[in-house]
């Protein structure tokens, strides 16, 4: 069984509270209840992990080296400007990473539509919903 990383950044304990017309009304709760589920359908143990602090997000990529096979990792606004997470994830470079958007980034504010995290991370899923985060398990899933 692999064993995976969510990592959630920044005001994702809100989703179902804040901007429903992005996030919709769904709540962190149901929605990691959901990926917990796709995670044991495809035969994966994920440990998701909630952070609104940038340090604490970059201790728990380092913690997945030698213990996690791949980290699905949504920064949130962090995507945007951190080159320390940017630089944790190139620290791990046996753990492959994928960048998760639950809203199509490039379609909203111009801010966001540069990554910096993107150009460590084996690929980017964002504009699916929840679904981004399926998606993300089925890549992993191929890849490991």
């Amino acid at each position: 069984m692999k064993n995976i990383l969510l990592i959630l950044g920044p005001n994702l304990n809100m989703v179902g509270l804040r901007e429903k017309n992005v996030y919709g009304d769904e709540t962190a709760e149901t929605i990691n209840s959901d990926i917990r589920k796709w995670a044991c359908e495809l035969d994966m143990d994920i440990d998701i992990y909630q952070s609104n602090c940038e340090g604490d997000i970059i201790s728990k990529i380092h913690s997945a080296l030698g213990n996690k096979d791949g980290i699905i990792i949504n920064a949130g606004a962090y995507t945007h400007y951190s080159y320390a997470i940017r630089d944790a994830i190139a620290c791990v470079p046996s753990v492959p990473t994928i960048e998760v958007h639950m809203s199509n980034i490039h379609a909203r504010d111009e801010f966001r539509h540069k990554t910096v995290i993107g150009a460590v991370c084996k690929g980017q899923i964002s504009g699916f919903g929840k679904y981004s985060y399926k998606l993300a398990l089925l890549a992993l899933k191929d890849m490991l």
